[in-house]
């Protein structure tokens, strides 16, 4: 793990190729604060305005490592004078971003057109499950139904269990954030290059059924089915799925290529004549039992051993608490400790421009004095915390035990 962190307690100054870009953030859950942090990441000044009683993600602030490298605002949208305090700020930012439903910042009086009419050149994005049009626009949603409509959730598990969710990485951030944030840039350059900006319409079915466009080109081609279970890439293939070690652990196999499932079978101790049933299909059941055999003979570790170094393309499944200790992400500094918390450093990396995690996860209010400064927004002061005092940690804003839908009001 990387030691190269700034002290949080003392922030740098922004690092990477988005120094200098100012962006807005009207405080939601999920895969608006995760594209947000990959914006502050890359060395943006990401303001995240902030509601009173927290956005409802259900821990504590200082935990919530999507709100590192920003700064937080408080302001109340449903308060007298709280939805022109942030069109001040959209009018000073270069980029917006907001999860709510649809129709909702326009009746708190912070929507596109209202903040286009204050900054022509504002890229303003909108991060929603279902999109701002279509029957389902105004419905509430989680990642699981965004994929299982856009038949990306169809494809995972076994073919005789049911699909299996991928926590939430697929649609929210896969599908979700990382679009937007494609779009933002995209936006970003056009409104430079002709001095106008534009709504980024984000939503995450959108960007989940753009993922699969590799297998409707495989389906098109007949060399991809409906039927779980029965595709290269799907786990039926006995040389690209995950097996049970001794221990109880797994470890995945990835051996697609011939020359790759060869040093596979090599290392693996599997007999030439049941390596050779690869070629013939109706024999994987047998090939897979017999993969299946040989890995249950030794533990996660001893096969880790086995195969470290190779090009057998087999690693063990590893758990999130584990992960960090890998020695080849640890030997990169995939992840980093900054503010007594482990987390995944910035990604990807750049040569003359490096980014750093520079703040620990922002707390709600707690930069509003420095911000209304750095912005030359003085509406703003008026929504500082610190101005009736200084609060103590039982008093913050406290997020309830469970989130309420995303993209809501």
């Amino acid at each position: 793990m990387t030691s190269e962190v700034p002290n949080p307690a003392s922030p740098s100054a922004p690092t990477g190729p988005l120094a200098g870009l100012r962006v807005l953030e009207l405080a939601g859950i999920g895969p608006g604060p995760f594209a947000a942090m990959l914006l502050a990441d890359l060395g943006a000044d990401v303001v995240r305005v902030d509601r009173p009683g927290g956005a409802g993600l259900g821990i504590e602030p200082r935990h919530d490592i999507t709100n590192r490298n920003k700064r937080s605002v408080l302001v109340d949208l449903k308060a007298a004078g709280g939805p022109a305090t942030v069109l001040d700020l959209a009018e000073r930012a270069d980029l917006l971003i907001e999860g709510y439903r649809p129709g909702v910042a326009e009746r708190l009086g912070v929507g596109p057109d209202a903040c286009l009419a204050r900054n022509p050149r504002l890229v303003y994005g909108r991060m929603t499950g279902w999109g701002q049009t279509g029957p389902l626009a105004g419905a509430a949603g989680h990642d699981i139904g965004y994929i299982a409509v856009t038949g990306a959730l169809g494809m995972t598990g076994p073919a005789d269990g049911s699909p299996v969710a991928p926590a939430n990485l697929l649609g929210d951030y896969a599908g979700g954030s990382l679009y937007l944030v494609t779009g933002l840039l995209a936006a970003l350059h056009h409104a430079r290059e002709h001095g106008t900006g534009q709504v980024v319409d984000a939503a995450i079915v959108d960007g989940t059924a753009h993922l699969t466009s590799m297998i409707h080109g495989m389906r098109a081609a007949g060399a991809w089915h409906d039927r779980r279970g029965g595709n290269l890439l799907d786990g039926s293939a006995p040389f690209y799925g995950v097996y049970q070690t001794s221990d109880g652990g797994h470890m995945a196999v990835g051996a697609l290529e011939q020359r790759f499932y060869d040093d596979f079978c090599r290392l693996l101790g599997l007999p030439a004549e049941q390596a050779a049933w690869r070629a013939d299909p109706a024999r994987w059941e047998e090939l897979r039992a017999a993969v299946a055999e040989r890995f249950r003979g030794r533990t996660r570790e001893e096969w880790t051993g086995v195969f470290d170094g190779s090009d057998a393309c087999a690693a063990p499944v590893l758990s999130p608490g584990e992960a960090p200790a890998h020695p080849h992400l640890a030997a990169r500094g995939t992840f980093t400790e900054a503010a007594g918390l482990l987390q995944p450093a910035p990604a990807p990396r750049f040569s003359a421009t490096p980014t750093a995690v520079r703040r620990p996860p922002a707390r709600p209010g707690a930069h509003t004095a420095e911000v209304a400064r750095d912005w030359d927004a003085p509406a703003l002061a008026a929504h500082d915390p610190a101005a009736s005092g200084p609060r103590e940690p039982s008093e913050l804003p406290q997020l309830p035990k469970k989130p309420g839908p995303p993209h809501a009001d």
